[in-house]
């Protein structure tokens, strides 16, 4: 941005140019920064040299453009300065209200010095300086705001470049000390290793919306949930339909990371199915793998969405593995292959947890219907799935099953 000071004039109060009261600038930004530590709560934490150093140097700068507006000069070399410095303190992490705080409070300053100086005579001349005041502030926060999302979203994407680097370096057993100090990430001595499902959101499958920017808005959710629970330490390669997450395991005990789950999928309003399995860093190639084979398994028995653990499903897991025994298993619900509708009530009333009502609410019947298609499924394989045996072998068949149609 640039003013043509060929189309402006200088302002003036009472026969003096109106910057004369801010003409001394290395004085009055010491006055305003001592303002702003004092008044701009989040100043005061800011570090000494950083007070004493850029914060002073860039008051001076807004001050001197300031005056060159005020003088009808040109400015770009000086909107260039604030660039920079905005750019510096993103880099830094300096808040951006602290910055914006800061700044309007010393445009109020420096107005009521231009102010104090004026009389009756010169509310022409006010009503023009207002407006030149409301310019500069206009142009000074414009040229903040965006040098500093600018430099902003640079550091954001060196960071998600780190990550992915680590992250599948973990993956692929192939991590070192120097890799974690080059990306700036410390690796915890225990990961929970998380193999993610996230399904469809509703809307993308919606005929007059984009599908893939619904899907793609979804992933944001997530992410920025994951950000917001777990800071810099999570560790992720996810995309629409899910993938792989590290957690430092020390990060949540077991019902932290059950409730990280249920904030996930409400951030993508979605249901999110997940398992996990606890690792050293070595270890993360191969707990990755038998995280994914679980949460295969959790899906083909249509579990509900949640958390899902090694340890919980050790059994049905070791059921998965090829040989006669899950040949054996797969066969007892063959008796089921003529009465579909039965197949479906036995694997929707396992997934739900036996819970009858909501069985019933999934397949839109009556629960007497519920009722009576478990009985008949008991007397079509011989196994009662209201006793525990007989529970036991029809959930372990249904896992069987999945694996030896496939």
């Amino acid at each position: 941005m640039s003013v043509d000071s060929s189309t402006r004039a200088g302002l003036t109060l009472s026969g003096k140019p109106m910057s004369s009261s801010l003409q001394d600038v290395r004085s009055l930004s010491r006055q305003m920064v001592g303002h702003f530590v004092a008044n701009v709560v989040p100043c005061g934490t800011l570090p000494g040299d950083a007070i004493s150093g850029d914060v002073t140097t860039i008051t001076r700068v807004c001050l001197e453009f300031a005056v060159s507006m005020l003088d009808g000069k040109d400015i770009p070399e000086k909107l260039q300065r604030l660039q920079d410095a905005a750019a510096g303190w993103a880099r830094e992490g300096v808040p951006i209200d602290t910055i914006h705080h800061s700044i309007h409070e010393g445009f109020k300053m420096g107005l009521d010095l231009v102010v104090s100086q004026a009389s009756i005579k010169d509310y022409d001349n006010l009503v023009d300086g207002a407006k030149t005041v409301v310019e500069m502030l206009d142009m000074i926060t414009t040229t903040i705001s965006m040098a500093y999302v600018r430099e902003l979203r640079s550091v954001v994407s060196e960071h998600h470049t780190a990550v992915h680097t680590l992250t599948s370096a973990l993956l692929g057993g192939h991590s070192t000390s120097t890799m974690a100090r080059e990306c700036g990430i410390a690796i915890a001595t225990s990961y929970a290793v998380l193999a993610v499902a996230i399904p469809p959101h509703r809307d993308e499958a919606n005929p007059t919306l984009d599908g893939l920017v619904v899907a793609r808005r979804k992933l944001r959710r997530v992410q920025a949930e994951l950000a917001t629970r777990c800071g810099e330490s999570a560790l992720s390669l996810l995309s629409v339909d899910g993938g792989t997450v590290l957690i430092p395991a020390a990060r949540f005990d077991r019902e932290g990371f059950d409730a990280l789950v249920e904030q996930l999928s409400r951030a993508a309003q979605v249901g999110i199915t997940a398992t996990v399995v606890e690792a050293t860093p070595e270890q993360i190639p191969d707990a990755a793998d038998q995280a994914h084979e679980l949460l295969d398994m959790v899906q083909r028995l249509q579990a509900v969405a949640g958390l899902y653990r090694f340890d919980e499903l050790a059994l049905e897991y070791q059921l998965t593995r090829p040989g006669p025994g899950r040949e054996y298993l797969g066969s007892l619900l063959d008796p089921l292959d003529e009465h579909p509708e039965l197949l479906e009530t036995l694997q929707r009333h396992i997934a739900n947890n036996l819970n009858r009502q909501r069985t019933a609410r999934v397949l839109h019947v009556h629960t007497n219907t519920v009722d009576y298609r478990l009985k008949r499924i008991g007397q079509l394989t011989g196994f009662d799935p209201s006793q525990p045996s007989g529970l036991w072998y029809l959930r372990s068949a249904l896992v069987a099953r999945t694996y030896r149609a496939s």
